[in-house]
């Protein structure tokens, strides 16, 4: 499961709370796109801002919507109780793993991160993938603590934030972190920009936001980096360029929201508030972006 390509879907919202129909639609259409796996509740799914009711609704959303693509749910919280009350909501829905960033207010020792993934892994059924997220959770893990945490019961992948540009730098980096886990756990590679290197250089997965609005072009990347075509990888990420750019400018979950307008995915692109939508111009190029992908 924890390989190929992962896309995560934003949940979309009304005036009223979860747009399920929308959602249920998003999710639909990357099981048929052929997506490895489907990514619920993550950054994108704007889980720090449900509430325990509506995370576990869009679990069940999740998991009845994608057939039989595999379902990763984040059960990210900044008490451990809730991690735990979030993660049996994920399993009774049926997901086929659970994604868990070091989320807080408080900033956390590694001794502290080590404890949560011990205590919340002793308690699951399914496997569990580390979300390493520095730009969000202010939390930067080490390759030791990676290692500690990956021997853990029930880990399987890591998810880290990216690898160096120089394709030598990205390999060494990988194969680093490589020789410090079991081999059971695979490496994936978040931050879209660096998807083709970093399975170019050896990750086994592209956990991606792109792929939850665009999963065609992004399972054509995964696709080619797979069968060792690095040349058409890099290629196929040149194509995305612009959106690369918009994303450091504006965060991907704005641009992805515009996107899923756009293509009329959803009505009411409404984000969370106090997070607010893209004006005209920059919508303006959200649509260049797209034509560069046809």
């Amino acid at each position: 499961m924890f390989t190929g390509l992962s896309a995560f879907p934003l949940t979309p919202f009304t005036e009223s709370g979860v747009d399920e129909k929308a959602f249920r639609g998003l999710v639909e259409r990357l099981s048929e796109a052929g997506v490895d796996s489907i990514g619920a509740l993550g950054s994108t799914g704007s889980y720090m801002y449900l509430d325990r009711q509506e995370r576990r609704r869009v679990a069940e959303l999740a998991v009845d919507a994608a057939g039989g693509t595999p379902v990763i749910i984040g059960i990210g919280a900044l008490r451990t109780r809730d991690v735990h009350a979030c993660a049996q909501d994920a399993q009774n829905a049926g997901a086929a793993g659970v994604l868990l960033a070091p989320v807080s207010y408080q900033q956390l020792t590694s001794d502290e991160v080590y404890t949560l993934f011990e205590e919340v892994t002793r308690d699951l059924s399914v496997p569990l993938c580390v979300y390493d997220n520095p730009a969000t959770t202010h939390f930067s893990f080490s390759d030791e603590l990676h290692s500690r945490i990956a021997n853990l019961p029930n880990v399987r992948s890591i998810k880290i934030p990216g690898v160096p540009l120089d394709p030598i730098e990205a390999a060494t980096r990988v194969a680093s972190l490589r020789a410090r886990i079991p081999a059971e756990v695979t490496i994936g590679v978040s931050g879209d920009e660096f998807a083709a290197r970093g399975l170019n250089a050896g990750c086994e997965v592209w956990y991606s936001v792109l792929a939850g609005v665009l999963p065609a072009p992004c399972v054509a990347l995964t696709r080619a980096a797979q069968s060792g075509d690095a040349d058409t990888a890099l290629e196929l990420s040149h194509r995305f360029e612009r959106f690369w750019q918009l994303f450091r400018a504006y965060g991907s979950l704005r641009v992805v929201s515009v996107v899923a307008e756009i293509l009329g995915l959803v009505t009411n692109p409404k984000l969370p508030a106090p997070l607010q939508g893209l004006g005209e111009a920059i919508r303006g190029e959200i649509v260049l972006a797209l034509d560069d992908l046809g």
